[in-house]
């Protein structure tokens, strides 16, 4: 068939039978169709297709033109920060639980693929956030979150002690179990959970969302996406080991006295939909919101 998408990466669900099922399907399908195919190693060595050619993420954001992620939001996460760095447009077929970044069904994913192959889709851009951790005026560690980068201590429950500016300018301090930063991605997942507002995806915007505050009056707080946020921890903080989680996959080790960067990143998720996504329709089907009445 003739379509942009000449070369499409297939990234599943490790050990998952479900999604191997569906990723072996999906290779038949797209081999059928003429196109040329590549699978991510780690979960290719599951699904023993001896004619195909595996190969690392990186090297999928190098060669891909459409990624198909199978699996959950988790496994969209995990393949959203390598290759947003690149070129390459992304949908998924949702093989987890609520899905909010995967639209495509396992048992009838061919229809909606085939005109999304045929330029029959709506594209939108997610952008993804760079978390530093900073010590001594030098930076430690940093990693990329496409939902949420939360500062929080290593053990459950645990009160820590820091402070929160914005563009340099001094907001207040914060006597919690952590804050999260989330993008409009993230809303909906782990700063719902804490009280978060939801935000659109298409607002240039960050929520920054205290978790379990000392001080009942703070509240969360949605700030431009441009702004840049330094969380400081205290050095008088008596938990040694705290941590920075980048989607809840990546942790970046933090220290009484360290500074947390975060902001927006230079780069976007390239985010495809079948023709006719509704967000609103999303938020009902996936959060159980009532239906219209009239």
């Amino acid at each position: 068939m003739e379509t942009d998408f000449n070369t499409i990466a297939l990234i599943g669900k490790p050990d998952h039978q479900g999604a191997n099922q569906t990723l072996v399907d999906l290779y038949h399908y797209l081999v059928r169709l003429g196109l040329k195919v590549v699978i991510e190693r780690r979960v290719g060595e599951q699904l023993r297709l001896e004619q195909a050619e595996l190969l690392e993420m990186v090297e999928l954001g190098e060669r891909a033109d459409l990624a198909i992620v199978v699996g959950g939001d988790g496994n969209m996460l995990g393949a959203a920060r390598v290759l947003a760095r690149f070129d390459v447009a992304v949908v998924g077929v949702n093989r987890g639980n609520l899905g909010f970044l995967t639209d495509l069904s396992p048992d009838s994913f061919e229809q909606p693929l085939e005109r999304l192959l045929a330029g029959d889709y709506q594209a939108e851009h997610r952008f993804l956030l760079e978390a530093q951790v900073h010590r001594h005026g030098q930076l430690k560690a940093s990693n990329t979150a496409m939902n949420e980068a939360v500062l929080h201590p290593g053990k459950i429950a645990h009160m820590i002690e820091f402070e929160v500016y914005i563009n340099g300018h001094f907001m207040y301090s914060q006597r919690a179990d952590g804050m999260i930063v989330a993008t409009p991605t993230g809303s909906t997942a782990y700063s719902l959970s804490a009280g978060g507002p939801i935000l659109t995806p298409n607002l240039n915007a960050i929520t920054l969302v205290p978790m379990f505050p000392h001080t009942l009056s703070c509240r969360p707080i949605v700030i431009d996406a441009d702004a840049q946020v330094k969380l400081v921890v205290a050095p008088t903080n008596k938990t040694e080991q705290m941590l920075v989680s980048c989607d809840g996959h990546v942790s970046l080790a933090v220290q009484p006295g360290d500074e947390i960067h975060i902001y927006k990143s230079p780069y976007k998720l390239k985010l495809l939909h079948p023709r006719g996504h509704n967000y609103f329709e999303v938020l009902r089907s996936k959060l159980g919101w009532g239906s219209k009445l009239f």
